[in-house]
């Protein structure tokens, strides 16, 4: 083991720390424990569990961004590495940053060619600690990551109270669990303390940064979002890794949507034989006049097509979440991407196009479902949530969720028996207001008023059956002029100036939004200016057009192989695509600030762009 004197990174509440751990070793909370210690000490954090796809024996990795500026993207980089799994060493030493940290269980030798000479080695006889202190074999390797947790505590410098408290809150009902885990804690806190004083550049120090933030995953935002805006119908299939939005609706629900007086339940939870059931039983509901919503991933979201359209041109409210995975096929079941954008925009086959709603974090997620639902009643449309996992099953700081309680749920256009029994004109898929939408009863509206057919095949103004060229063209040319008016009803762009006038634009979405904003500041500090508009729902806005009129470049990022949204920004608004560069990255990672300003920075380069100068304009 290098035991030269050698440059070592050094910093106070701004690193990355990453765990390599073995899938079922019971890591998970000690890793969640310790990104919880700093947030309790007023020091944002960003987590993310890079997991396999089955249930336990394969690697897995928890990675904390630590930056008390609150930059909540991932970095690249790892300046802190906790390796405790074998199968995955030299890969995970090589991730180090030179004068990085490698903390290890050196219970067993390893040989000198297995470490790096540019990094500092922290060798903590884990195992040995352990069997000296529990009989259990199992004992033993859950208690081996608390310990980990303590030595860490020392070297950088978290308060043990914290962790303390944290203890008592995770095992809150179960006693016998607290000493235990409290004991493994002190244990590696006095080992630390003794063995590595000062051996650890990177430190923690109190703030007070994190303010009324909270820390929510944004599947359980979308779940809650869902139940404040209404829905009572939740059909689904298991499918990683939208599973937990359905399990959080239904935990709301109990709470939430339970008759006191009579304890009766007041929702339905409907788990389907498959994807293409569930879907047929949302827009039942939602024909049926019911706020009704699946969540899914991209697989399911593949085998919905069917009844995405006959929704589509029945015209029937459904809410679909997509929480993106990678794909296609199978793909990387537990990676991230963004790479359901075309096939969500399009889904079914013929003439569609579908509403897209792109959160950038749970606040997002929480307040996009509660508008999924409105707008799916207001357009009488399929309507997407499109998140991802790096939101949906991470824990994100986010502002609170608020809500208005003298918020009205948007029905829409739903004619009532008083209107029939006025004489008023009932046509089913009749335009009278210009904007595309006509007016529905809910079944069972008027005793013999107000009735029509639900049909996926072509039909008049008043739903009868027709397959004549002009009826046909008359119900598709008004579903165009709907989506026109749904432009003006999603959630706007939401625009970022550079300091300085720029001729150079960046166009992101959803869970790019982190990386961005660092990205943002990265490169005004090296003299590089861009504005930024983040979408944030498709149809788009006429925004986007003015925003890249108004710049001779703009870069697109997103994280998928096809530059999906740049394909459907030059397809809907026929934009010469050499104006929109790629920014793509695709490899089931969520995308990092340091790619997007290297990406950006090197297409500058290769286009002989001169470096910025005091006082002139990107």
């Amino acid at each position: 083991m290098p035991t030269t004197a050698k440059p070592r990174i050094t910093a106070v509440n701004d690193f990355v720390v990453k765990f390599a751990n073995v899938n079922g070793s019971g890591s998970a909370s000690a890793n969640e424990l310790f990104a919880r210690s700093l947030l309790r000490m007023g020091v944002p954090v960003s987590p993310r569990n890079i997991f396999p796809s089955n249930i336990q024996g394969l690697p897995t990795w928890y990675e904390v961004r630590v930056n008390e500026r609150g930059y909540l993207g991932r970095r690249g980089g790892v300046d802190l590495m906790v390796a405790m799994n074998p199968q995955t060493w030299d890969k995970d030493v090589a991730e180090i940053e030179p004068g990085g940290y490698l903390l290890y269980d050196s219970s067993k030798p390893m040989p000198s060619a297995k470490f790096r000479d540019d990094i500092h080695v922290l060798g903590v006889p884990l195992a040995d600690l352990c069997a000296t202190r529990y009989n259990d074999p199992r004992e033993r390797q859950l208690l081996k990551n608390i310990v980990y947790v303590g030595v860490l505590s020392a070297m950088l410098g978290i308060e043990p109270e914290v962790i303390a408290t944290l203890l008592g809150e995770q095992y809150k009902g179960k006693a016998k669990l607290i000493q235990p885990n409290l004991d493994a804690f002190m244990m590696g806190l006095h080992h630390g303390r003794e063995y590595f004083d000062d051996a650890l550049g990177l430190k923690i120090e109190r703030r007070d940064a994190v303010g009324h933030r909270i820390f929510m995953e944004g599947n359980a935002a979308a779940a809650l979002g869902c139940v404040y805006g209404g829905a009572t119908v939740c059909a689904w299939y298991p499918i990683t890794p939208s599973s937990s939005v359905a399990e959080g609706f239904q935990k709301y629900c109990s709470k939430l949507r339970v008759d006191k007086a009579t304890g009766k339940n007041k929702f339905a939870i409907v788990q389907a034989e498959d994807e293409i059931a569930s879907i047929g039983i949302v827009t039942g509901a939602g024909w049926n006049g019911a706020r009704a919503f699946t969540c899914t991933s991209g697989p399911g979201v593949s085998l919905m097509t069917e009844f995405i359209g006959l929704a589509y041109f029945a015209e029937i409210p459904v809410t679909i979440i997509n929480v993106q995975r990678g794909g296609p096929s199978t793909g990387m079941p537990t990676r991230t991407q963004q790479a359901d954008i075309i096939s969500c925009a399009y889904a079914s086959h013929g003439d569609t196009k579908h509403v897209l709603l792109f959160p950038e974090d749970p606040k997002e997620c929480f307040e996009f479902g509660a508008a999924c639902l409105d707008l799916a009643d207001r357009l009488q449309t399929p309507v997407f949530l499109m998140t991802d996992l790096d939101i949906g099953m991470n824990h994100r700081l986010c502002d609170p969720l608020e809500w208005d309680d003298s918020r009205q749920m948007d029905r829409g256009k739903v004619m009532t028996a008083e209107e029939l029994d006025a004489g008023r004109d009932f046509g089913r898929y009749l335009d009278v207001d210009g904007d595309g939408i006509p007016y529905r009863t809910y079944p069972g509206t008027h005793p013999d008023k107000g009735a029509y057919f639900t049909r996926g095949t072509t039909r008049d103004a008043y739903a009868r059956y027709s397959e004549t060229g002009p009826d046909y063209l008359y119900n598709v040319q008004r579903l165009l002029t709907k989506f026109e008016t749904a432009k003006t009803l999603v959630p706007q762009p939401i625009r970022r100036d550079a300091a300085r006038p720029t001729k150079f634009g960046v166009i992101h979405f959803g869970s790019t939004s982190p990386a961005m904003n660092e990205a943002f500041d990265v490169l005004q500090a090296q003299g590089v200016h861009v504005d930024v508009l983040r979408v944030r729902a498709f149809p788009f806005s006429d925004a986007l057009d003015q925003f890249i009129a108004a710049h001779e470049t703009v870069f697109v990022v997103e994280q998928n192989r096809d530059a999906q949204l740049r394909t459907l920004i030059v397809t809907e608004h026929e934009i010469n695509p050499a104006r929109l560069v790629p920014i793509l990255h695709y490899d089931g990672t969520p995308i990092t600030a340091r790619f997007i300003t290297d990406a950006i920075a090197k297409h500058i380069r290769s286009h002989n762009v001169e470096p910025i100068k005091k006082g002139q304009a990107a």
